[in-house]
């Protein structure tokens, strides 16, 4: 699937959603595989079962094992428990978003839940830039996503004992672009407003969904369904 004014297309492929960005770029992530800035043509994410993830496995290691094995060991990869099927995508401008949201692990910022939910969730963006970004300009953009996922949370009301849910306790972000001289990503550019717009597009209809279906206490969610 291509994303029309941008390099980007998608293929879904269970167990994994392919992201080729068009050519290598520069990458900025907190990801499990290959984290920090990196170069990569590919961001990968895994769609793994609630029980696949045992308390004595090395998440980290394992992912990159099975990237290795299908060819993307230098590419940039992720994990998810939702099912892939249910991935969004939103554009705005230069800026396409990929996001899949589970919200079983949800969490409010600055009071973590102290008894850990039953099952997992989690969001994982992955946003594209068309444009050379300086690396100042990348963790500035990392930010707004941050700010925009965040924004989309609250939206969708997911009530905790401990408020109202701002993001999950495993959430991951990837930011990809050209290098070039742009020097700013922030609220008061027209870059920095086409970041939120689909990152909070993406992950909005992402969370409704999940909503939808698991309503918003997330704690009590079927252990093993969180995915789904």
């Amino acid at each position: 699937m291509a994303v029309a004014g941008t390099d980007l297309q998608l293929r879904l492929a269970p167990p994994w959603l392919v992201a080729d960005l068009g050519r290598e770029r520069r990458v900025l992530s907190f990801a499990p595989h290959r984290p920090g800035f990196r170069s990569a043509r590919h961001i990968l994410i895994r769609q793994v079962r609630d029980a696949d993830l045992t308390p004595d496995l090395d998440a980290m290691a394992w992912l990159g094992a099975e990237m290795a094995r299908i060819g993307h060991g230098g590419d940039v990869g992720m994990m998810t428990s939702r099912a892939l099927r249910h991935y969004r995508l939103a554009q705005a401008g230069p800026a396409a978003c990929l996001a899949t949201v589970g919200l079983g692990n949800a969490e409010r910022v600055g009071r973590r839940r102290m008894v850990q939910p039953r099952g997992y969730g989690t969001i994982n963006i992955a946003l594209l830039i068309e444009g050379g970004l300086t690396d100042a300009a990348m963790i500035e953009a990392l930010s707004i996503v941050a700010q925009a996922r965040t924004a989309a949370v609250i939206a969708a009301g997911i009530e905790l004992p401990t408020g109202r849910a701002t993001g999950t306790g495993t959430d991951c972000i990837a930011v990809a672009c050209d290098a070039g001289g742009t020097g700013f990503a922030g609220l008061h550019t027209a870059l920095g407003e086409a970041i939120g717009a689909a990152v909070h597009d993406a992950v909005l209809a992402g969370a409704l969904e999940w909503v939808a279906k698991h309503g918003t206490e997330p704690a009590g969610a079927v252990p093993g369904c969180a995915g789904a």
